[in-house]
């Protein structure tokens, strides 16, 4: 019987370094000729042992630990960490504070979207757009280095509040900021809408189903992409949350679109949100100017982070160090999905699809 029509089957490395990956992962796949046949994903190339660190510093020292867990989600990790001590302690953030850290938040997701959403792009091969909203992600890192002082870890965070204010200075130049932002960002939809480029490449590619979604757990937009129609500011509100104007973004293909286009609206609901707390932004102060001794106990709190679902446990004891503190990030539960998303894939299209969960391995690997 001839072999010439099958096609070859062999072995390729992704990674641990590769220039589709942000962070060391490594993939083995198996392809068919141009197809994806099987896939082995190894981790652990990251690893630094912050779990552990946390239980050598203080419970002040760790806010500022915990932030330099990952730099694109870096508000959302001290946030959860300092929930988790305001519960055992029994602390209340102040009103004015409760809407400061909603107004972090949401400006960390605006930056954090467009950042994936414009890899997607440069993956695509379309250079000058990935340019463009690269300069659009600018506005948003600007303001967070005019407000804060910093691009990345903006230190917002503490336990019992916030460290930063706003003036009215300041709110006008956030809202002129946002504006453009929308501007572009309505744009940029548009482009996903109608682009062939990108249609041809994003559209019924790396498919997770609504049922597999389920299977794997997947959280944040990669599940919402799918049909999931979760968020925790929804069912677990914090900080302002539940004070606030929630749209819960869902599509139902489950493909590399359809995750670029949820965070795209995402992008637009955070302006939105944005607008509301400046708007009702209350007065007093802005933390509790104080920082007691948190006592012994243990507390599970959660927050929405860019990527999904955060879940923090912290167990104190009667010294100023955690005895315990560990954390579930999103990319921990997306990253199986790839398994599925990558099967029967086009070689050409694995960078793309590793990029839609919007992996973040210093999360995963702490």
């Amino acid at each position: 019987m001839s072999t010439h029509n099958v096609p070859e089957t062999f072995s390729i490395p992704v990674g641990p370094l590769h220039v589709a990956l942000e962070e060391p992962m490594y993939f083995k796949i198996d392809v068919q000729g141009e197809t994806v046949s099987h896939i082995d994903i190894n981790a652990g190339h990251a690893h630094r042992g912050i779990e552990y660190l946390t239980t050598k510093r203080t419970m002040y020292q760790n806010v500022v630990l915990t932030e330099r867990i990952c730099s694109l989600c870096s508000n959302s990790h001290p946030q959860t960490f300092a929930m988790a001590a305001e519960k055992i302690a029994g602390i209340e953030v102040p009103e004015r504070g409760i809407y400061l850290r909603t107004v972090a938040d949401e400006m960390k997701r605006v930056t954090s979207h467009l950042f994936n959403v414009a890899l997607l792009v440069h993956l695509v091969g379309y250079e000058t757009y990935f340019m463009h909203m690269m300069q659009v992600r600018e506005i948003g890192q600007d303001m967070l280095e005019s407000i804060f002082g910093n691009r990345q870890d903006i230190g917002a965070m503490c336990i019992g509040g916030v460290r930063y204010d706003l003036d009215d200075k300041t709110i006008a130049y956030i809202h002129g900021a946002i504006d453009k932002i929308e501007t572009e960002t309505k744009d940029i939809i548009k482009t996903f809408k109608t682009n062939g480029s990108i249609l041809r490449r994003t559209k019924g590619v790396g498919v997770l189903t609504h049922a597999d979604a389920i299977t794997c757990g997947v959280v944040g937009p990669v599940a919402r992409a799918s049909g999931v129609d979760y968020d925790v500011r929804r069912a677990a509100p914090y900080a302002a949350y539940d004070r606030l104007p929630l749209v819960v973004h869902s599509l139902t293909d489950g493909d590399v679109w359809s995750r670029a286009m949820v965070r795209l609206e995402e992008i637009l609901t955070s302006i939105n949100l944005l607008r509301v707390c400046l708007r009702d932004l209350p007065g007093g102060p802005v933390n509790i100017n104080d920082r007691p001794d948190i006592p012994p106990g243990q507390a599970v709190t959660r927050s929405e982070a860019p990527r999904g679902e955060v879940i923090y446990y912290l167990r104190t004891n009667d010294t100023p160090q955690p005895e315990r503190v560990k954390w579930r990030v999103p990319t921990f539960m997306n990253w199986d999905s790839l398994r599925f998303m990558l099967q029967d894939a086009k070689i050409a299209d694995i960078a793309m699809i590793v990029n839609s969960i919007d992996p973040c391995l210093s999360c995963t690997e702490r």
